[in-house]
């Protein structure tokens, strides 16, 4: 029972998120590439003011995977590195935290070059 209350909340704020995004889309003229980046932009402001974290204990990947997820990480690894190096880990801190996503998308991407053709819509 646990378990399906654990994926439930996941599903209902991942959900939301998502929703939000499509209401963006549809309802103004930002570009999803602007809407994409500022659901960065909030997860890194939302993480280093202290709210994004109730949120990921909450709903688990629910909010670590949307987009905001990103930044909440991206925030959440300047604070560890900054704590522990000082200021250059507000430069190192980031990629730190983010190496094993970033790697894992390339690592994705080259695999899929090796599948698939690329080819402009028509």
């Amino acid at each position: 029972m646990e378990l399906l209350t654990a994926l439930i909340r996941a599903f209902a704020v991942g959900g939301f998120l998502c929703a939000v995004a499509q209401i963006f889309i549809d309802r103004t003229r930002l570009t999803p590439a602007r809407i994409l980046t500022g659901y960065v932009v909030t997860g890194v402001l939302l993480g280093a003011l202290g709210l994004y974290k109730p949120l990921v204990d909450f709903a688990g990947a629910g909010a670590t995977v949307p987009l905001t997820g990103f930044g909440y990480l991206i925030s959440e690894g300047v604070r560890k590195a900054v704590e522990e190096r000082g200021l250059i880990g507000a430069l190192t801190g980031p990629l730190t935290a983010a190496s094993g996503g970033i790697a894992a998308a390339l690592g994705a991407g080259v695999l899929a070059s090796l599948f698939f053709d690329s080819r402009a819509k028509d």
